[in-house]
């Protein structure tokens, strides 16, 4: 079974640095840099504290695929030139950070397609939740903007890192970046999880310092209280796109300020206390 984990951490890692897809247009070179993967039991009792946690709209993977085992989750690190174009801003984000939200997770869908058909090509079951017909967006009283399936919340499942206070996931390699999953039957061992808490990889909540992604948002979005979602979707998905969509030539703009010129954008920020290893 290990064998297995290596063989599907190879074929990501192979359509990231290979796929045509994953590549600006006009200079060729990578939206995303190698990915993260890391695995979770699908009968994780995390996936159903999920419910109560996020709310219970949330599915867990038997809900999705009857018979998922294993949920294949990966982290896509933005790449080291596309955060440097971003940190200057201070309003929008800057053009290659737009191309990679917009085409890069065209390439991200592509990838989840890739994964369940080269495990259906082995006989085993598969499906990309985001992809499956019942997801859904909505607007939960209780929590705001969510959804059906969270991606952040399966990556944190999986081992790949820890949540920060402006509600991303900050991984080994930072906290800019796009998540995928899969479900599938196929039973795999599981990655650990060694932190020792759902919030150790950001300084403010481990030790109470930094919050340096509090001054990054440009609509105050984020305080040391935690991250307005519906201010952040509002700048997001409307004001941003209205202003720079048609002149970057892209539908989705994403933001990433608060993800970018912070101590966790490109890694676990050791700060005073020591941090723990994640993948």
């Amino acid at each position: 079974m290990n064998d297995m984990q290596a063989v599907i951490r190879e074929t990501i890692r192979d359509l990231v640095a290979t796929a045509a897809a994953n590549r600006f247009p006009v200079t060729g070179e990578p939206y995303f840099d190698e990915p993260l993967v890391g695995f979770a039991a699908a009968d994780d009792p995390l996936f159903s504290a999920y419910k109560e946690i996020i709310g219970d709209f949330h599915r867990t993977p038997g809900e999705i695929l009857d018979g998922a085992a294993t949920v294949i989750c990966w982290v896509l690190p933005i790449t080291r030139a596309t955060r440097e174009s971003n940190r200057p801003e201070t309003q929008w984000p800057s053009r290659s950070w737009a191309l990679t939200r917009n085409h890069g997770e065209t390439f991200n869908t592509l990838l989840r397609r890739h994964l369940v058909a080269w495990l259906a090509a082995r006989g085993q079951r598969a499906l990309a939740p985001q992809l499956a017909p019942e997801w859904r967006q909505l607007d939960d009283p209780r929590v705001g903007v969510a959804s059906t399936w969270s991606e952040r919340h399966a990556a944190y499942a999986a081992g790949l890192g820890t949540f920060s206070l402006n509600d991303g996931l900050i991984t080994g390699h930072g906290i800019s970046h796009r998540l995928g999953s899969v479900i599938t039957d196929l039973v795999l061992p599981p990655t650990p999880r060694t932190t020792p808490d759902h919030r150790h990889n950001c300084l403010w909540y481990r030790e109470g310092s930094c919050g340096l992604c509090i001054g990054r948002c440009p609509v105050g979005a984020i305080s040391h209280a935690g991250h307005d979602k519906t201010i952040c979707r509002e700048y997001v998905y409307g004001t941003v796109p209205a202003a720079v969509a048609e002149r970057y030539g892209v539908t989705q703009t994403g933001c990433g300020l608060c993800q970018t010129r912070v101590p966790c954008e490109a890694q676990v920020p050791p700060g005073k206390k020591p941090a723990a290893t994640s993948l």
